[in-house]
């Protein structure tokens, strides 16, 4: 009893990486400090705004013993502040349903952008082809969920009917794909001005942009 009254309270840490989905991450966190994904899962539905990405991307640290709830009501006023007060320095104001907007187009960037300098050029391209009433066809839409290191192919395009799948459904989906970091949120509320409507990836993981489908159908067999 003495020497459990003098010892210190142990402390781990989880890291929730710009791009994850909620889904992993409550896997992490039940792994780390020994909880139920449920009980996480249940705490989160209860004060989260968002299905996903209400959660800002860091690492957190949480002593052993903390319960879901503790825990999650944590991460989420932490993150409501965080996302609030970076609202009011890049805009001038907060509206959650505006920066719900944000979260969901710089979630559908972190999935697509090979690197920070190409997300402003997608966030352009998500916008032109919204002007254009286009469906975005975007493959980061559909890592949501479960799905996050899951690659899209043409079977899972043909067969997925979530609200994620913007190769059937126009506009944007309803939710964030998952967690996004700073640069590409400042890509969503300042897209790069281009003709882009098109890319492709690369041999080397980067991608080759085009502005009309002919010069687009013609970059894929290359890449």
């Amino acid at each position: 009893m003495h020497a459990l009254s003098l010892s210190k309270a142990v402390y781990k840490n989880a890291t929730l990486i710009p791009g994850e989905t909620l889904y992993f991450f409550l896997q992490r966190l039940a792994k780390v400090f020994y909880l139920k994904v449920e009980d996480l899962q249940q705490a989160y539905d209860k004060k989260a705004l968002w299905a996903d990405g209400a959660i800002v991307p860091d690492t957190y640290r949480f002593t052993l013993g903390i319960s879901a709830q503790n825990l999650m009501a944590y991460l989420l006023k932490y993150s409501q502040e965080r996302y609030q007060k970076l609202s009011e320095q890049l805009l001038g104001s907060y509206d959650p349903k505006k920066w719900q907007q944000t979260l969901i187009i710089a979630s559908i960037i972190q999935k697509e952008a090979a690197n920070v300098a190409e997300m402003p050029i997608i966030a352009g391209v998500i916008y032109n082809r919204l002007k254009r009433h286009m469906p975005l066809q975007m493959d980061g839409a559909l890592n949501y969920g479960k799905y996050s290191h899951t690659k899209v192919t043409h079977e899972r395009i043909a067969t997925d009917n979530s609200p994620y799948n913007t190769y059937k459904h126009g506009g944007l989906p309803k939710e964030p794909v998952g967690s996004v970091g700073l640069e590409a949120i400042k890509a969503a509320l300042f897209p790069a001005k281009t003709p882009f409507l098109y890319f492709v990836k690369t041999k080397e993981g980067r991608h080759k942009f085009s502005a009309n489908y002919k010069e687009h159908v013609r970059s894929i067999p290359k890449f």
